[in-house]
C-alpha cells in the first residue's frame, strides 16, 4: 500500500526541497535526503508529509527520538492524521495502542483504489474471499443447511472481491465502506443491491436487527482495534442462525497487536474471548493465511461465528 499521501506545503520551494529528498531516499542515500527533508520543513514548518517522511528517514537511519518528534509534528500539522503518523508512534512505544483515524484509513484506501485489485491479488495473492467462501460452505454443510443466504452485509467492502465470491449463493448483498473511491469501484461490478459509504461500526448501526443472514469481513479486522463494539452490532444485525464470517492476521501472544505493516494482529485466545462476549457462537477458528508479503506468507485465521 502507500507509504503516505501527499499533501502540498503551499510553498513551492519546500515543495521541490521534498521531491529532491524523496529522490534521495529512494536512492538510499538517507542521510542526504535527511538534510533536504529537514530544509523543507525549516521552509514550511506545518508541511506535515515531509515531517511524516523525514519520521521515516530517521527511523531507517536508527534515530529513534528524531523520529518520534518528527512524527509527533506530523501528526499535530495535520489533525487528520492522512498519513498514520500516529500508528508510527504506537510502532515506536511512544504512544498507546488505539485505534487508526477514520481519516486515515479514508484516506489511505481512496488514494489506492485504481490499483487496490491488481496490487492485492497479483502482487499480494491475496485470497481472503475465497478462504471465506470455503469457511461459510464448510459451517453451512456441518449445519445441514443449504448454502443460500437471502441478505449479505458485505464490510469494507472494497472494489467488491468477496461479493465476487459469493455472487453464487446471496441473495441482496450491502456493501459497507469508509472509501468513496471504494464504494465507486464496487458500484462497476453490479452486484451490491446497496452501498453504504460509512465506517464499518456506524453503518451496521444503520441496519434493522435480525435483517442478515450472513455478514463478510474479508481482511477487515486488521483495521480494528477493538473488536466489541463491531460484534455487538453483528450481533444484533444477524438474524437467528446467521454467519459472521472474518479473516483476521494473527500472532503467537494474547490479546491485539500493531504489526510491522501497520495492521493489527489478534491472537486465537483473544478472538474466542470476543466473540464469547458478544453471544455468539464460534464454529471455526482455523489458521490461514490470506496474502503474502515479501514473499512470505502473512500468518492469519480464518473464523465463522454463528447466532442461535
Amino acid at each position: 500500500m502507500p507509504a503516505r499521501l501527499f499533501m502540498s506545503s503551499g510553498d513551492m520551494l519546500a515543495d521541490r526541497r521534498f521531491d529532491f529528498a524523496r529522490d534521495l531516499q529512494l536512492s538510499g542515500d538517507l542521510i542526504a535526503a535527511e538534510d533536504l527533508f529537514v530544509q523543507a520543513t525549516d521552509l514550511a514548518p506545518g508541511f506535515a508529509t515531509a515531517w511524516f517522511t523525514l519520521g521515516e528517514v530517521r527511523e531507517l537511519l536508527g534515530d529513534r527520538q528524531g523520529a518520534i518528534t518528527a512524527f509527533r509534528t506530523a501528526e499535530t500539522t495535520d489533525p487528520g492524521d492522512r498519513n498514520g503518523a500516529g500508528l508510527r508512534l504506537m510502532r515506536l512505544g511512544a504512544a498507546d495502542l488505539a485505534g487508526m483515524r477514520p481519516t486515515y484509513v479514508t484516506a489511505l484506501f481512496d488514494q489506492y483504489a485504481p490499483k487496490f485489485d491488481a496490487a492485492l491479488v497479483d502482487d499480494l495473492g491475496y485470497r481472503g474471499p475465497a478462504l471465506l467462501l470455503a469457511a461459510v460452505l464448510g459451517a453451512r454443510a456441518a449445519a445441514g443447511l443449504p448454502p443460500a443466504f437471502a441478505r449479505v452485509i458485505d464490510l469494507g467492502c472494497g472494489t467488491g472481491l468477496a461479493a465476487r465470491a459469493f455472487a453464487g449463493v446471496a441473495g441482496d448483498i450491502i456493501g459497507i465502506d469508509l472509501s468513496p473511491r471504494m464504494i465507486e469501484r464496487a458500484r462497476l461490478t453490479g452486484l451490491y443491491a446497496e452501498l453504504d459509504v460509512a465506517e464499518i461500526v456506524q453503518g451496521l448501526a444503520r441496519r434493522p436487527e435480525a435483517s442478515a443472514e450472513l455478514i463478510l469481513a474479508a481482511d477487515v479486522m486488521v483495521y480494528v482495534h477493538d473488536m466489541a463494539p463491531l460484534l455487538s452490532e453483528v450481533a444484533r444485525v444477524l438474524a437467528p442462525g446467521g454467519l459472521f464470517a472474518f479473516t483476521l492476521e494473527s500472532h503467537p501472544g494474547e490479546g491485539v497487536v500493531l504489526g510491522d505493516g501497520l495492521r493489527y494482529a489478534y491472537g486465537a485466545a483473544s478472538v474466542h474471548t470476543l466473540i464469547a462476549a458478544a453471544n455468539l457462537m464460534l464454529v471455526r477458528l482455523e489458521p490461514a493465511s490470506s496474502r503474502t508479503e515479501s514473499g512470505a506468507q502473512v500468518p492469519g485465521l480464518v473464523a465463522v461465528a454463528a447466532k442461535d
